[in-house]
Parts: structure tokens; C-alpha cells; sequence
């Protein structure tokens, strides 16, 4: 994970459950690599926070009071383009995924993943990762009926970038890939890297969406 970082991960939460949000609270001050810089119970008092703090990782949830999060994250992006945000939700449904990478978000867990797959979650979405959940994996898979990437979006790739590919669009995470295919977790992120650069994307969502449609972005009516 990040324990080796000169400079931990700073995480906001935005939570509305008060239960919730001071266990998230507590895992992320209390893990090595990572800070809570502010946890709030609405999207208001914390975007108004993020002109002053710095952050690196947003954990939003979807149901807030007000201004959903849903929105509040289409502002972050708009204002912060450098925070990074990741839907923590109990929602698995497909028009709130879509939403929500649609409006920035560039992981999506929910909340019941376990502590530690959830901090190895924000190290990826920090490292340039798109964490999501399995189930949420597949929902995207399936949502699309072409079975197989057009050929100009994936040319270039050498076969064993193509195996990665595969392996992230079926929702497989960086050290899953690792496992699998007999090689360092350093190694995966590099091909991902070249991957991301010969498809001209910048998430694993849009490599995904990609791989499976040809398009740039997921259809979410």
C-alpha cells in the first residue's frame, strides 16, 4: 500500500451517518499512509472545507442531505480537478453508477468492503487506479452487449497489455493481475500505464468502457 510515502493520502469523508463516518474516520487516521484531513455529514460544509484544505481522495457517499453526492462530486471535479473521488455506497444499481462516473468519480465501493481492501482501494484510486467493487465490476461489464473491443481502440497493444486489459475489465484489482498472471504488482501498473497512454485514457472506467464499446464514455439512460 502507501506505508513507504514520504507524504500519507489525505482522505476526506463525506458521510451522513454518524456512525459511519467516525469508523471511517478512525480506519484512515489510524492507518499508516493515509491522514482524515475532515469528515462531514453533508456536501456543503465540505466543499466549502476544500477551499481551504488539501486532499487528495474524496470517500463520498451517494444519499447526503441537500446536495446529493452525485453532484457534489460533478462540482469537485469541476473546482478541484485534482481530487480524486471514490463513491463508498450501499447503491449497486445501474443508474447510480453511471451517474456517478459520469459526474467524476473514478472508483466506486461499496460499504461493506472489508477495511483493508478498502484502504488497498484508495492506495490504487490515489496511484492512478479506478478501484471498484466486484459486484459493481461486473454491473459494468454487463451492462454493455458488444462482446469484444473495435480493433483501432486496441491496435497497439502488445498481447501481454491485452491480457491486463481483459483481466481489468472483468474487475480483477492490480495484485489480483499480479497473481494471476505470475508477475510483480510494479509490472501491472506499468502496463497499465502504457495501456492508459495508447488508448488515450485516464481511468480504468474509461479503458473499460473502451475495450467493451469503442466509446469514450458509458451510455446511462
Amino acid at each position: 500500500m502507501s506505508a513507504g510515502s514520504a507524504r500519507p493520502i489525505r482522505v476526506a469523508l463525506v458521510e451522513d451517518r454518524e456512525d459511519v463516518r467516525q469508523g471511517l474516520d478512525y480506519l484512515i487516521d489510524g492507518s499508516d499512509g493515509f491522514r482524515s484531513v475532515g469528515a462531514f455529514g453533508a456536501a456543503e460544509p465540505a466543499l466549502e472545507a476544500f477551499e481551504r484544505l488539501e486532499v487528495d481522495v474524496v470517500l463520498m457517499d451517494i444519499g447526503l442531505p441537500g446536495i446529493s453526492g452525485i453532484e457534489a462530486s460533478r462540482m469537485i471535479r469541476d473546482r478541484w480537478p485534482s481530487i480524486q473521488i471514490m463513491m463508498l455506497t450501499v447503491y449497486e444499481d445501474d443508474q447510480r453508477i453511471f451517474e456517478s462516473l459520469e459526474a467524476g468519480a473514478t472508483g466506486y465501493v461499496l460499504k461493506k468492503t472489508p477495511p483493508a481492501e478498502l484502504l488497498e482501494s484508495i492506495a490504487s484510486l490515489h496511484a492512478g487506479g479506478s478501484p471498484m467493487s466486484g459486484a459493481i465490476a461486473r454491473r459494468v461489464v454487463e451492462t454493455f452487449h458488444t462482446p469484444g473491443p473495435r480493433e483501432d481502440e486496441t491496435a497497439s497493444l502488445t498481447p501481454r497489455e491485452r491480457e491486463i486489459l481483459e483481466l481489468l475489465a472483468q474487475g480483477h484489482r492490480y495484485r489480483e493481475i499480479a497473481a494471476e498472471l505470475s508477475i510483480s504488482y510494479d509490472t501491472v501498473r506499468t502496463h497499465i500505464r502504457h495501456i492508459y497512454e495508447k488508448m488515450q485514457v485516464r481511468s480504468r472506467t474509461e479503458a473499460t468502457v473502451k475495450y467493451l464499446t469503442g466509446s469514450s464514455r458509458p451510455d446511462s439512460s
